[in-house]
């Protein structure tokens, strides 16, 4: 337990801290704005205590708030998808969450695809219908929503391939 309390604070560390110094640098043509620290919550174990996961999104969130400036909304979105993610898993992984068996490196690939959208998705949605805040620019905060979840969906499956342990 305290191997796994470890390994799941330096993720923490180490998603905010590339989300602070290289992601937020990253604004592609005004619309692109890649965030991986979603990563967190997409990864962390189904078997654990749902309230602890909810309240960890929001600390997540309200650390990138913090360097950012943004009052709250990151925390928000962090939040949002924490709370959503039974549906999310039980919608991507069917009876494997059901039986509370998921493993994320042995699942196939369109499974890990659709959990990843649909995280990116609500989680974008959230974050920049808050941002904007403004129900005359629907049309702004769905594109910045769909080209920053393509974004960040290709780089947390990169970053999901790369530092994937091998069971063969």
């Amino acid at each position: 337990m305290n191997n796994l309390f470890s390994i799941y604070t330096i993720h923490f560390f180490a998603l905010v801290l590339v989300q602070v110094l290289i992601f937020n640098n990253i604004n592609f043509l005004g619309y692109i704005n890649p965030y991986p620290y979603i990563l967190f919550v997409a990864l962390f174990p189904v078997k654990n205590n749902r309230l602890a996961l909810i309240f960890i999104s929001f600390l997540l969130g309200l650390s990138i708030d913090l360097f950012l400036d943004t009052g709250g909304i990151h925390a928000a979105a962090s939040v949002t998808i924490a709370y959503l993610r039974p549906i999310f898993l039980k919608f991507a992984f069917g009876t494997i969450y059901e039986h509370q068996t998921v493993k994320f490196n042995s699942v196939d690939f369109g499974s890990k695809l659709v959990y990843f959208t649909l995280l990116a998705a609500v989680h974008h949605l959230v974050l920049f219908s808050l941002e904007l805040f403004n129900i005359s620019k629907i049309i702004l905060i769905l594109q910045k929503a769909l080209f920053s979840s393509i974004f960040t969906i290709l780089i947390s499956i990169s970053i999901t391939i790369v530092f994937s342990r091998k069971t063969r």
